[in-house]
């Protein structure tokens, strides 16, 4: 994958996918963007991630928008955005709208958003680091575990936000796969408490006695 410089590691790929994921402190990352984004499921608590943000905050997903060469999505992430960004300008809009655009499901076939391939699964999608430098996903959460249960994640970035909703849906779960992470950039926190934390799999669970037990 990519070290922090952009160089090629020794897998030879060009490339890594990063997976941006907005979650509440128990794990929630349900509808953040607003009250009619994701219901299902009676979820009362659309809109979560705004009175918690801030300008700074703000900032750094913008930047981190602007690292992107390429955009994967869930189907379900996908219909949200394809409803709202094709129609947004600004510096976040322009980024989305321009590059390609890629979508893991079994049942779309004409995407409307300009741009847009359909993958087939998150194999397909893992073959996306061949082609670009950084492929950024938003959302998908389902496709999240998808790509960690087929090893094809290469950075997993959690902004964590100082809320605790107790219901709507989780990355981690029932048939979550097991394994360790570390820390691929510093911690970074901002001025209403939200953290912005990068990790990077190392591999398999380590298991050991604390001394004195």
């Amino acid at each position: 994958m990519l070290d922090s410089a952009g160089a090629l590691s020794q897998t030879g790929r060009v490339g890594i996918i990063v997976a941006n994921l907005f979650l509440t402190l128990d794990g929630v990352y349900q509808g953040p963007g607003g009250s009619e984004e994701d219901t299902e499921g009676g979820f009362a608590f659309g809109g979560w991630q705004a009175p918690v943000s801030d300008e700074e905050a703000e900032a750094a997903i913008e930047a981190e928008v602007g690292h992107m060469d390429a955009l994967l999505l869930g189907r379900k992430t996908y219909d949200i955005f394809a409803g709202y960004w094709p129609h947004q300008s600004g510096d976040i809009g322009g980024i989305l709208n321009r590059v390609p655009k890629f979508v893991v499901s079994s049942s779309l076939a004409d995407p409307a958003w300009a741009g847009t391939s359909v993958l087939p699964d998150a194999t397909a999608a893992g073959s996306l680091r061949d082609r670009y430098g950084q492929v950024h996903m938003f959302g998908s959460g389902v496709l999240i575990r998808s790509l960690l249960a087929a090893n094809v994640l290469d950075r997993l970035h959690l902004w964590l936000y100082p809320v605790v909703l107790g219901q709507g849906k989780r990355l981690f779960g029932a048939g979550t796969v097991p394994a360790s992470y570390r820390l691929a950039e510093p911690a970074r926190s901002f001025p209403k408490g939200a953290v912005s934390l990068v990790y990077e799999r190392t591999g398999d669970v380590e298991t050991q006695n604390m001394p004195g037990t």
